[in-house]
C-alpha cells in the first residue's frame, strides 16, 4: 500500500508561501501613544486601520500583530468572500427575523464596498465574482438545494438550481446529483494578497504597523488604555481587539468563543488534460451540503484547494502549532478528494496546513465592550469572516466612537451569543455535537435527540 500523497506536501499555508511575500514590519520598541490601537493583523484589524484613516486622516493609529500580517485565519482560509453577515440566510432567519432585510442590505453593500476598495487601491488579489455552488451528493440534499435556492431568491440573490447534468457541465464529479448556485453572493479571492494589500494601503495612509509584537496584557484603569508587549507599551484612547480564535485579552470574549482547527490540502497545478477532465472553467467556489462538509475552489494557477469536514477542538480552547499536524484528518481529506474527483488520480499535493476558526454559538460576529466602552472586541465569525470582517471593523469603530447608527442599532450588534460552558462540559458538548452531526449525515439528514435539544435551546448547530 502506497504512502498518502499528503505526506509529500509542504506543511505551510499555500497563500503565505510566496517568494514575494512582504517583509515583516519591525516590532514595537519602547513606549508609544495613539488615538486608536488595533490588536490583530488579520482582516478585521486591517480593515479597521484602513477605514479609521480614510474617515479621519488625522487620527493616530497603531496596529500590533503577534506574528506577521495574515498569519492566522486571514491567511489560512479558502478565500470565499461571502456576502452573508449571519452565517447564511437560514441562520439569519432563525436568529434575526425582524431585521434580516436590513442586515442583508448591509451585507450586500459591504461586499460591494470591498470590491470597490480592491479596485481603488489596485490590490492584486485575484478578486473573482464567480459565486458559490453547493452540491447535493445524497438524495435528501436535493430537497435542501431547492429550499436554499428559493430562500436566497426571495432575498434578491441571483440563483440557479442545477440538475445532475447541469452541475456536471460546470464541474464534473460522479458524486454530484444536483446543486444550487448563488451567483451574486460570493467572490473568490486570494486571501493573503488581500491582507497584504490592505496592510500596504494602511501604511500609505499613515498607520504604524508593528509585527511580531504580541500583546501580553491590557489595562483600562487609567485615563488611557494600556497595552503591554515584551518590547514596549502603547497607551491609546481607544482599542479594537481583533484576535480571531487566539486567546483574547478580555476573559468574557474567551467564554463566548471556541477555537476549532480546520485542515486544508492544496494540489499541485493541474495539467491541461486534468483540467479538461473536470471542467470548472468559471472558477466558482464549491461546498458540500452535508453537516460535515468540504469546501473547495480552484486557484488562478489551476490548483485545487480542498478543506473542511473535520472541525477539531482542543481542551481549554487550546491553540498550539502542534495541533496543525493531524494525520487522520489529512488522510480523510485525501480520500474524500479522490472519491470526488477520481479522474485526478495520481495528482500530488503541494501544501497542507490548518487554521483556527473562532466559533460562537450563533455562528456570526458579535461585539463586546469593556473598560467604559473604550475597548471593543469583534469575534465569532465562524469561518465566514473574509468579507464579514469589514463589517465587524466598521461597527467596531462606530462603537468606539460612540456613534448611534443604523448598524449599531441592529440586534445583531447589540446582542451577545450564549457563552459556552466551562470545561469539562465544553469538551463533552462539542464532542457530542460532532458525533451527532456525523450520525445525521449517515441518516439522510435526520437530526437525533442531541441536535434537536440544541435546536430547542437556540443553538441550532448545522455545520
Amino acid at each position: 500500500m502506497s504512502a498518502p500523497r499528503w505526506l509529500e506536501a509542504e506543511p505551510t499555508a499555500f497563500w503565505l508561501d510566496r517568494p514575494d511575500a512582504p517583509e515583516p514590519a519591525a516590532p514595537l520598541e519602547g513606549p508609544s501613544e495613539a488615538d486608536l490601537a488595533i490588536v490583530g493583523g488579520g482582516f478585521t484589524g486591517l480593515w479597521a486601520a484602513v477605514l479609521a484613516k480614510e474617515e479621519d486622516p488625522g487620527r493616530d493609529v497603531v496596529l500590533l500583530e503577534a506574528d506577521t500580517i495574515a498569519f492566522g485565519g486571514s491567511g489560512r482560509n479558502g478565500g470565499f468572500a461571502m456576502s452573508t453577515l449571519t452565517h447564511g440566510l437560514d441562520n439569519g432567519e432563525a436568529r434575526f427575523p425582524e431585521e434580516l432585510d436590513r442586515i442583508e442590505m448591509e451585507a450586500k453593500a459591504n461586499l460591494a464596498e470591498i470590491g470597490e476598495t480592491v479596485a481603488r487601491y489596485a490590490i492584486g488579489c485575484d478578486w473573482t465574482p464567480s459565486g458559490e455552488i453547493e452540491v447535493a451528493r445524497a438524495p435528501h440534499e436535493l430537497t435542501w438545494a431547492a429550499e436554499a435556492a428559493d430562500l436566497y431568491a426571495r432575498y434578491g440573490y441571483d440563483v440557479a438550481l442545477l440538475d445532475r447534468d447541469a452541475i456536471r457541465a460546470e464541474v464534473d464529479s460522479p458524486t454530484y446529483l444536483g446543486a444550487w448556485w448563488n451567483r451574486s453572493g460570493c467572490v473568490m479571492v486570494d486571501p493573503a494578497r488581500l491582507a497584504w494589500g490592505l496592510a500596504r494601503v494602511a501604511r500609505d495612509l499613515g498607520v504604524r504597523i508593528h509585527e511580531r509584537t504580541p500583546v501580553t496584557s491590557i489595562d483600562g484603569a487609567g485615563p488611557a488604555v494600556g497595552l503591554r508587549t515584551r518590547t514596549g507599551d502603547v497607551r491609546a484612547r481607544r482599542v479594537l481587539l481583533a484576535t480571531n480564535g487566539f486567546p483574547p485579552l478580555v476573559p468574557a470574549v474567551g467564554r463566548a468563543i471556541v477555537p476549532v482547527y480546520d485542515h486544508v490540502l492544496m494540489t499541485e497545478p493541474l495539467g491541461p488534460s486534468q483540467r479538461d477532465a473536470i471542467g470548472w472553467r468559471r472558477r466558482q467556489g464549491l461546498a458540500d451540503m452535508a453537516n460535515r462538509f468540504h469546501y473547495y475552489r480552484i486557484t488562478e494557477d489551476d490548483r485545487i484547494l480542498w478543506g473542511g469536514f473535520d472541525a477539531v477542538y482542543h481542551w481549554r480552547n487550546g491553540v498550539d502549532p502542534r495541533f496543525e499536524e493531524r494525520a487522520g484528518t489529512f488522510d480523510a481529506l485525501e480520500r474524500h478528494f479522490f472519491e470526488t474527483f477520481p479522474q485526478l488520480e495520481g495528482i500530488g499535493f503541494s501544501h497542507r496546513w490548518a487554521g483556527v476558526i473562532d466559533t460562537c454559538t450563533r455562528f456570526s460576529v458579535f461585539f463586546h465592550r469593556a473598560f467604559g466602552d473604550r475597548v471593543v472586541s469583534a469575534a465569532g465569525y465562524t469561518g465566514m469572516g473574509v468579507a464579514a470582517s469589514r463589517f465587524g471593523a466598521r461597527v467596531g469603530l462606530e462603537l468606539l466612537d460612540g456613534l448611534d447608527t443604523g448598524r449599531t442599532r441592529l440586534e445583531l450588534v447589540r446582542s451577545r451569543p450564549l457563552p459556552f460552558p466551562p470545561e469539562p462540559l465544553r469538551s463533552v458538548g462539542i464532542g457530542l455535537t460532532t458525533r451527532a452531526l456525523a450520525r445525521a449525515d449517515r441518516r439522510r439528514g435526520r437530526r437525533g435527540p442531541w441536535l434537536r435539544l440544541l435546536d430547542a435551546a437556540g443553538l441550532g448547530f448545522d455545520s
